[in-house]
């Protein structure tokens, strides 16, 4: 019987490569998208992977989209919380909704997400919890402090939530990609994708499958007695 997987943000970029590579390792594979219906229509017709619609910063609408899921589909036993946004400014110029939406949904939404399926992990005695963070969690990043905020946070998450779903059979995991081949990345101009490829070691963007490789990896029962752990890929960039 294949487990099923749950992954928020998973018709586009990191989390459609993630949604594939679980379907893949022979999972039942739902995404969840916040606006794009043409990209969710289009990743479903290409994957056979059912998307669901609904805001991961509302926990409401993450309830009651986490139960249909449930019901149409069954029991969650691998949950990837990859929904994220950006509302990037120097902290002198950011707007409290700047930081607000950034926390409600990189933040927030990974409590939205998980809360509502952990009862059924814990009672079922098996689980798989990931969350993509990003290298900005760890290291800072300049008119970012909304995001690495959330970011590092969510690594704070995992490391709680391994403690507490341990002897439940649950685990929980971090990734925290590097700077990735994407829409959003390869969309910024040309000299600063070359500034940015500079910074990295390895000389070159990662791709989304190879953060996928990784969260494939840490959904496995291989990977049972990895918790509460954070796995880099970033090429080689390494800090403080």
């Amino acid at each position: 019987m294949s487990r099923i997987a749950l992954v928020t943000g998973g018709s586009r970029g990191i989390g459609a490569a993630i949604s594939k590579a679980l379907q893949e390792q022979g999972c039942t594979v739902v995404a969840t998208y916040a606006g794009n219906d043409e990209a969710a229509a289009k990743f479903t017709e290409e994957t056979g992977i059912k998307t669901y619609k609904w805001n991961v910063g509302d926990y409401a609408e993450s309830k009651a989209g986490i139960e249909k899921v449930e019901a149409e589909v069954g029991p969650i036993d691998i949950v990837v919380a990859n929904a994220g946004i950006t509302r990037d400014a120097p902290f002198h110029k950011m707007t409290p909704e700047q930081w607000q939406q950034v926390i409600d949904t990189n933040l927030t939404g990974v409590f939205n997400t998980v809360h509502p399926i952990w009862p059924g992990m814990r009672e079922r005695k098996f689980g798989r919890v990931i969350v993509i963070s990003s290298v900005n969690g760890q290291k800072g990043q300049f008119a970012q402090v909304n995001y690495a905020a959330t970011k590092a946070g969510d690594i704070g998450i995992v490391r709680s939530l391994a403690q507490e779903g341990a002897r439940a059979g649950i685990t929980a995991n971090a990734v925290c990609p590097g700077y990735i081949a994407t829409e959003m990345v390869m969309a910024v101009p040309e000299k600063v994708r070359e500034s940015i490829i500079a910074g990295i070691p390895a000389g070159r963007l990662g791709e989304p499958e190879e953060i996928a490789r990784c969260v494939a990896f840490l959904a496995s029962d291989d990977a049972g007695f990895i918790n509460g752990s954070t796995i880099s890929a970033n090429g080689a960039q390494f800090f403080g």
